[in-house]
C-alpha cells in the first residue's frame, strides 16, 4: 500500500470505507450481495451473468454492463464491484456493455466516456478510461479519491510518495483506490492497452436548476429562458 494508491483483493463484502468529504465505500460481489443502505451504489459487472434487484423488478446484467442503483436492492450471480455514495439519492439507470475506447479526449493520448454522468452539477459519475499502449502519462493529483477496476489490458500505476516512485502492476480484476491529491501517473507497455472504471465521488460538471437543455433551448422572443429569470420556476 502507498500513501497515493491502494489495491485490494476480491472478497464478498465491503472492502473499504473511504471517508474524506464525499463519503463513500467500496464493496465487491462473487455471488452476491445484498444493498441495505440508503444510499446510493454505483454497480459493475466484472464477469459473468448479474442479476440486479431493485424494487421488485429485476434486471440481468452481463460482463461489462453497470447500472446506477438508489438505495435497497442486490445483485446475485456473477462478480463484480459496488462504489456506494452515502447520503446521497441518485437516478436509477443501467448502461453498457461498455465500449472498448472512450469517446472524450483526456490527456497524453488517452480517453474517457461518462459511463454515468452526475445528475447535477456537483453529484457523483462513472467513468471509463482508455491507455492505448505506450502510453506514459503526465504526473498529476485528483482533488478527491478515485475508485475502481481495472477492466482490460495490463499496465502500471507509478505512485510519487514525497519524491520517491513507486510502480503497481496493474492488470485486469485489481480492484484499486487513488487516494485524494495522491500524484500518480499510469503507463502502459508497447503493445498492450489497458482499460479502467473510475468511480468519482463528485464532480465541477453537470447541470444546475439555472443551466440545463430544456431551460436553455426554451426561446421567448428570442431570448433564451435561462436569461429571463421573472419565468424561472421558483
Amino acid at each position: 500500500m502507498s500513501k497515493a494508491f491502494s489495491s485490494f483483493p476480491w472478497k464478498n463484502g465491503k472492502i473499504a470505507d473511504l471517508s474524506d468529504k464525499f463519503p463513500s465505500y467500496l464493496s465487491a460481489w462473487d455471488l452476491g450481495l445484498q444493498l441495505d443502505h440508503a444510499d446510493t451504489h454505483y454497480i459493475y459487472c466484472y464477469e459473468g451473468s448479474t442479476i440486479l434487484n431493485w424494487e421488485g423488478i429485476s434486471f440481468r446484467l452481463q460482463t461489462g454492463m453497470y447500472a446506477c442503483l438508489p438505495g435497497v436492492g442486490s445483485v446475485v450471480g456473477g462478480r463484480g464491484i459496488v462504489v456506494s455514495r452515502k447520503g446521497y439519492r441518485g437516478m436509477f439507470s443501467i448502461g453498457g456493455p461498455a465500449e472498448h475506447e472512450g469517446r472524450l479526449k483526456y490527456i497524453d493520448g488517452c480517453t474517457d466516456s461518462l459511463l454515468i454522468s452526475p445528475v447535477m452539477l456537483g453529484d457523483p459519475c462513472l467513468n471509463l478510461l482508455y491507455f492505448p499502449p505506450g502510453i506514459d502519462q503526465t504526473a498529476h493529483t485528483h482533488p478527491s479519491d478515485r475508485i475502481g477496476i481495472v477492466m482490460s489490458g495490463k499496465g502500471q500505476c507509478v505512485a510519487i510518495n514525497d519524491g520517491v516512485e513507486e510502480s503497481i502492476p496493474l492488470e485486469a480484476g485489481m480492484i484499486w483506490v487513488i487516494h485524494t491529491d495522491g500524484v500518480h501517473k499510469f503507463q502502459t507497455p508497447h503493445g498492450e492497452h489497458l482499460r479502467v472504471l473510475a468511480y468519482h465521488p463528485d464532480s465541477d460538471y453537470g447541470p444546475t436548476h439555472q443551466f440545463h437543455p430544456m431551460l436553455n433551448r426554451t426561446i421567448v422572443d428570442g431570448i433564451s429562458a435561462k436569461d429571463l429569470p421573472a419565468i424561472q420556476t421558483k
